[in-house]
């Protein structure tokens, strides 16, 4: 069975689940890694989405404040053995539900180019691509994305 819990960052098993993210990203951006991971920080993040399946946590998402009308989705992962099951569909489809209850307008997100299938899923979930923002303007392996929400 399949569950999507709200939380936030103090959330153990969203610590958990972070973790590995950052040891696939270390992986994935090589030496780009340091300039990323300083924007990746998980204090203080008030919305959190992580999913389990079977009670064990094996996917996670977060959005915050960009700006008064929209949230920037942040920490998505799932674990490799879970992936191909549509958990990160699930997830960032919770995220933009809490985002539009929230009243904001738009989600907006920054993923690497290396990261071909965080890409796929962003255009298939109906993002477009938009110019790098605020810390990523320049960044050549970066790609950022916004989706207007109903």
């Amino acid at each position: 069975m399949i569950t999507l819990s709200r939380t936030d960052s103090s959330n153990p098993d969203f610590i958990v689940l972070v973790k590995l993210l950052d040891a696939y990203l270390a992986e994935k951006d090589g030496q780009d890694h340091g300039y990323y991971n300083q924007f990746n920080t998980i204090d203080m993040l008030k919305n959190v989405v992580v999913c389990s399946e079977n009670g064990i946590p094996v996917a996670c998402g977060a959005i915050k404040e960009f700006d008064g009308n929209t949230m920037e989705v942040k920490r998505m992962f799932t674990k490799p053995e879970a992936r191909g099951k549509g958990l990160a569909s699930r997830v960032l489809k919770e995220l933009e539900s809490w985002t539009s209850e929230l009243g904001y307008k738009s989600c907006v997100l920054e993923t690497g180019k290396r990261q071909v299938e965080a890409v796929e899923l962003y255009k298939k979930r109906g993002y477009s691509i938009i110019p790098n923002y605020a810390q990523y303007i320049g960044i050549e392996n970066s790609l950022c994305f916004q989706k207007k929400l109903i």
